[in-house]
């Protein structure tokens, strides 16, 4: 029972970082797993309804903006890979996370790998997982918050992102630490 993790959002000036854990079934392998960012959008909606309905067990956790801006960006990914882990229905023997970093207070034994998203079949799981639920927040929040265009840039710092601060300053989901909504409070 070994738990992939990883995370997506530490870059992006709004909206939650949010991390996944999966167990994949060694019976049931999934083809066409690689790192969520290397993957199209449609490849990788398709590849998360398949890891849904084939893991063992899989589960998500995240951080807000506030929490973000409380702890720094580092940990509160840390804290929602956490939060993953322990929202699992089946507790995992051991977790291998993508990166360099481990997460504190996990119920199992882990090991860093760093670039495990595109070399690591579980921690690939975990990246999709992550994105495609993230990528589907953001474009939800975009009818919440209009003008800020969160569905085509999902809270990335793109010169529209960037343009739509500066016209209409920070919004709740932005986070306040980041230097460019910094300097508009």
């Amino acid at each position: 029972m070994i738990c992939g993790l990883d995370e997506v959002g530490r870059g992006p000036l709004a909206g939650p970082v949010v991390a996944a854990a999966v167990i994949l079934d060694g019976r049931r392998p999934i083809g066409g797993l690689a790192d969520s960012k290397k993957l199209s959008p449609k490849r990788r909606t398709a590849l998360a309804a398949q890891i849904r309905q084939q893991a063992v067990a899989w589960a998500l956790g995240r951080s807000e903006a506030d929490e973000i801006d409380q702890v720094n960006i580092l940990q509160a990914s840390l804290l929602a890979m956490r939060r993953a882990v322990d929202a699992l229905a089946v507790a995992p023997d051991s977790a291998l996370v993508d990166g360099n970093r481990l997460p504190r207070g996990l119920c199992c034994p882990a090991q860093a790998v760093v670039g495990g998203d595109a070399r690591v079949a579980c921690i690939s799981a975990a990246s999709i997982l992550a994105k495609v639920s993230r990528d589907a927040e953001m474009v939800a929040l975009d009818t919440q918050y209009p003008g800020y265009e969160f569905a085509a840039h999902k809270g990335y710092p793109t010169r529209a992102h960037l343009a739509a601060l500066d016209r209409l300053g920070p919004c709740p989901i932005h986070r306040r630490s980041f230097g460019p909504v910094r300097r508009l409070l």
